[in-house]
């Protein structure tokens, strides 16, 4: 669970940034990002029957990617430059991940009469795609959470707290809480 509540959450509403900028980062974050899926897709291609690898692999990556750039920037705020979310969430994994080729994919599949492998694909895609972006998201709560955990008896340890801010609180440093 994270350091806050569901309701703690800010408010999503419209970008801090100028129109333009924020359409420039999405515009730049998503032809790198689709330019980044395309050479995946160049260098590791489908056969012409069968599971289509690479997809699911920039699909699920891009996933687990989603949830820890989430929790960087909407959970803890790590990370609060008013572009970052419009050029690597919207643009760069938005152009990296791909509804569109995993739809046509699953049509290919089923005009092949491929349909156990359409199945499973379409549902596999939904499923680790999901748990990517869950497992990603806990796995960066607790990397950010690693030096807040009190040690043994009730110290914090050697290394001090952190603030929701990542400035060092070093008041609490090698004392009893």
């Amino acid at each position: 669970m994270s350091e806050q509540e569901p309701r703690e959450l800010p408010e999503p509403g419209p970008p801090s940034a100028p129109q333009g900028r924020v359409l420039a980062a999405v515009a730049a974050g998503g032809a790198l990002g689709a330019l980044v899926r395309h050479g995946a897709m160049v260098l590791w291609p489908a056969p012409g029957h069968g599971f289509p690898w690479t997809v699911f692999v920039a699909n699920v990556t891009g996933c687990a990617l989603i949830g820890v750039l989430m929790v960087l920037t909407v959970e803890r705020g790590r990370i609060t430059h008013m572009l970052v979310r419009p050029f690597l969430g919207v643009g760069v994994l938005g152009g990296y991940t791909t509804f569109s080729t995993y739809a046509v994919d699953v049509s290919g599949l089923l005009a092949r009469q491929e349909a156990a492998v359409a199945m499973a694909y379409a549902a596999g895609t939904a499923v680790a795609a999901l748990g990517s972006v869950w497992a990603a998201a806990v796995a960066t709560r607790t990397w950010l959470d690693r030096g807040a955990r009190p040690g043994p008896r009730g110290t914090r340890g050697s290394r001090g707290t952190r603030d929701t801010r990542g400035s060092r609180d070093t008041r609490s440093e090698g004392r009893t809480v």
